[in-house]
C-alpha cells in the first residue's frame, strides 16, 4: 500500500478542499483483505475488465470501515419526495444495526443515504467517479470533505486524471465489489445504477429492489433482475439483515 501526501489542499471553487493524505492500493488486495474476494474468477473478470493493468483504489479515510458488512443505497439523481423518505429511513435503520452505508455521492438518493447515516451515528463510504481532489457536483463539496475526514472517501482514479462519461460506470463497479449488498431506491429504466446492479450479479452480490420500484408498471428493468440469484424486492429493512447475517 502507498501513501501520497497531496501539497494541493488548498480550498478550491466550490468550497472544497482536497485530502492532505491519500493512500493507494490495488483492488484486488482491498477485496482480499476485507473478504470480499470470491472463491472464482469472477472479480478478476471484473479487473480484465479494466484493461491488462492492476486497478488501483485511492482513498482517504479509515479504510477499516471495509471490515464490516457495507451496504451500497443508490438510485436516481431525479428522487421523489417519497424516495427521500426511503433512502433516509433506510440508512438510518442500516446504521442502528451497525452497517456501513455506502454510496456515490451523487445528487439524489446518493446524498440522502450519506446525510442519513450521518445524522444517525453511523458510518458511510462513498466511492466516487472522479479523482479525491475533485468534488462533484460541487454542492456536495463539504459532504464530501466531511466523508474523508470522518468517514472513508474512495475513488478508482488517481489524483489529476481526466473526468469521462465512461467513469461512473466503473465506479459503479467498484461499488458493487466493495459492498456486501446494494439497494436500488428508485431508478429508472434508463439510469446507471443499473450498471451496478448488473455488477452485484455477475460478482454474488445481494441486490435489492424497494418494492415501489419493482411494483412500477412504467418499469421493464426489475423483471430483467429478479430472476436471478440474490436478488430480492425489499419490503422491509430486515431482508436485508437476515440475507446478510
Amino acid at each position: 500500500m502507498a501513501e501520497a501526501t497531496n501539497g494541493n489542499s488548498k480550498r478550491k471553487r466550490g468550497g472544497y478542499r482536497s485530502p492532505t493524505r491519500v493512500h493507494t492500493d490495488t483492488l484486488q488486495n482491498i477485496l482480499r483483505r476485507f473478504g470480499r474476494a470470491a472463491g472464482n474468477d469472477k472479480q478478476m473478470d471484473l479487473l480484465r475488465s479494466f484493461g491488462a493493468r492492476d486497478v488501483f483504489i485511492h482513498h482517504s479515510g479509515d479504510i477499516n470501515f471495509l471490515q464490516q458488512k457495507v451496504v451500497s443505497v443508490v438510485g436516481t439523481r431525479e428522487i421523489s419526495a417519497v424516495g427521500i423518505k426511503r433512502a433516509d429511513r433506510l440508512s438510518r435503520e442500516l446504521s442502528s444495526h451497525g452497517f456501513v452505508v455506502m454510496s456515490g455521492l451523487a445528487k439524489g438518493v446518493d446524498s440522502v443515504a450519506h446525510r442519513a447515516a450521518i445524522e444517525a451515528g453511523g458510518k458511510t463510504a462513498a466511492v466516487i467517479g472522479t479523482p479525491l481532489d475533485r468534488a462533484y457536483p460541487a454542492e456536495n463539496a463539504d459532504l464530501q470533505m466531511e466523508i474523508y475526514t470522518h468517514h472513508l472517501l474512495i475513488s478508482p482514479f488517481g489524483i489529476g486524471e481526466n473526468v469521462y462519461r465512461s467513469n461512473f460506470p466503473e465506479r459503479n463497479r467498484v461499488m458493487a465489489l466493495l459492498s456486501d449488498a446494494t439497494v436500488i431506491v428508485e431508478a429508472s429504466d434508463t439510469s446507471g445504477t443499473l450498471h451496478q446492479a448488473a455488477e452485484c450479479q455477475k460478482n454474488g452480490r445481494w441486490l435489492f429492489i424497494m418494492k415501489s420500484v419493482a411494483d412500477d408498471p412504467r418499469l421493464s428493468w426489475p423483471d430483467k433482475f429478479l430472476s436471478q440469484p440474490r436478488t430480492m424486492v425489499l419490503e422491509r429493512s430486515e431482508d436485508v439483515f437476515e440475507a446478510l447475517s
